[in-house]
């Protein structure tokens, strides 16, 4: 049975939520998804499609959700639909709303900048060298299971969450002087949450087309689909 994949994208143009779907959309169809594109979240009240959806690739930074697009998204999941998505298009997203943030369980904070020397006109003062960290859990995943730790320079997430997530890689903010904070953080950088029968799987890099492009990234947003899925008991499984 062919499965049904949602790819719901929008909001800020800064993250280039067109091009960076359209990575992924034909390694959805070679896996025999039958694929919907959205350019609003609106498509969530839609109980019709929702229930027929079987995997939803969100890549929606900002912007916001109405009440009943939201409760649609929510009972979707918890019925058993996948949730994918990554950097600020999942963990960015619909700031209007705290019960979004319950669900997908890690909200974007901030991404360090910086030394001052360094500075220089533009979003490159976030960018930074930075290594992510598979956990225990993540050498174990299907979604992670191996590959090797790994350095970007990109956007280093600072990311509030809590302890509902299976955390699979992580990454340390250290505590340099031209910052407030007095010890290194760490923060997740992937992690899955189960929300009743369904899935989601966060991967908080991605600012840019090359970070999605980096072979371990990559790899680890098309495993995140394919396990994120419905299965055809109707639920997503364990975690």
């Amino acid at each position: 049975m062919r499965r049904s994949a949602l790819v719901v994208r929008g909001g800020w143009d800064g993250h280039n939520p067109v091009e960076a779907t359209e990575l992924f959309i034909p390694f959805l169809e070679e896996h025999e998804y039958a694929v919907r594109v959205e350019e609003s979240p609106q498509v969530y009240a839609d109980i019709t499609v929702m229930r027929s959806t079987d995997l939803i690739v969100q890549s929606t930074t900002m912007s916001e959700i109405t009440r009943e697009a939201l409760e649609g998204l929510r009972a979707a999941i918890a019925a058993g639909t996948g949730l994918v998505g990554w950097h600020g298009g999942i963990a960015d997203s619909y700031r209007n709303s705290s019960d979004y943030l319950q669900l997908v369980g890690g909200q974007f904070a901030a991404h360090p900048a910086a030394s001052p020397e360094l500075l220089v006109d533009g979003e490159a003062n976030t960018f930074l060298d930075y290594m992510v960290e598979f956990t225990e859990l993540g050498r174990s995943h299907p979604m992670t299971f191996d590959l090797e730790d790994f350095e970007l320079h990109t956007e280093q997430y600072w990311v509030l969450h809590d302890n509902l997530n299976n955390v699979l890689a992580t990454t340390s903010h250290p505590a340099p002087a031209w910052h407030p904070w007095h010890r290194p953080i760490v923060s997740p950088v992937v992690w899955t949450r189960q929300w009743g029968k369904g899935r989601i799987a966060v991967v908080t890099p991605g600012h840019s087309i090359d970070v999605l492009e980096h072979p371990t990234i990559r790899t680890i947003i098309e495993r995140g689909m394919l396990w994120a899925t419905r299965t055809a008991s109707g639920s997503s499984g364990s975690e």
